[in-house]
């Protein structure tokens, strides 16, 4: 078992929480796991992005090549076609549908969605209003993974151990509303 694993987004929007849950589902799981991040300037809206690399073998590299990503698992729909360089020819992109515009000439939505268009393996949810309907506005990163969790290579029921580990010391209530916005990306997805 081997799984590659990119998470892109823009500073603020969760990536970092996202890598931490699934480092902890993959400690519980007794897997290997290498992670890489690359933190933009959040204020200014930079880029955020980490390789995750996951195995039941030791890992030598945090680092992914091109053409060897399983999974990009984006909260910005620019961002996850940035590293399409990555993702090998059957991987999946599971991405938030709606952009964080913080650039002057942001590409238009329909010129983004066209680039997806053209990929085989796709998940495109706008985890943002996904979260609001569940009353949790500021979990869109967690639906996201839950999204994504069909193709990371953890057990489901690991990734909601480690919401428990990662957001315990926020209260059972955070807990609970990460865990429900978890489970309705796994079914949306």
């Amino acid at each position: 078992m081997k799984t590659d694993i990119i998470l892109a987004g823009v500073g603020g929007q969760g990536i970092l929480s996202i890598a931490a849950v699934i480092g902890e589902a993959a400690l519980e799981g007794e897997l290997y796991m290498k992670q890489s991040e690359v933190h933009g300037m959040s204020q200014r809206g930079g880029d955020v992005q980490s390789h995750l690399r996951i195995s039941d073998k030791p890992v030598a590299s945090d680092l992914i090549p091109l053409g060897n990503a399983d999974v990009i698992v984006s909260l910005e729909p620019m961002e996850a076609l940035r590293y399409l360089p990555y993702l090998k020819k059957d991987g999946w992109i599971v991405t938030n549908s709606k952009p964080f515009d913080n650039i002057p000439n942001y590409p238009e939505m329909e010129q983004l969605m066209n680039e997806y268009e053209h990929l085989p393996h796709k998940v495109i949810l706008n985890v943002e209003q996904l979260a609001k309907d569940l009353g949790a506005p500021r979990s869109g990163n967690v639906v996201l993974l839950g999204a994504a969790s069909p193709y990371i290579g953890v057990d489901f029921s690991m990734l909601e151990n480690g919401i428990r580990r990662i957001f315990s010391r926020k209260g059972e209530e955070i807990v609970e509303m990460n865990l429900k916005a978890l489970r309705a990306g796994k079914d949306q997805a």
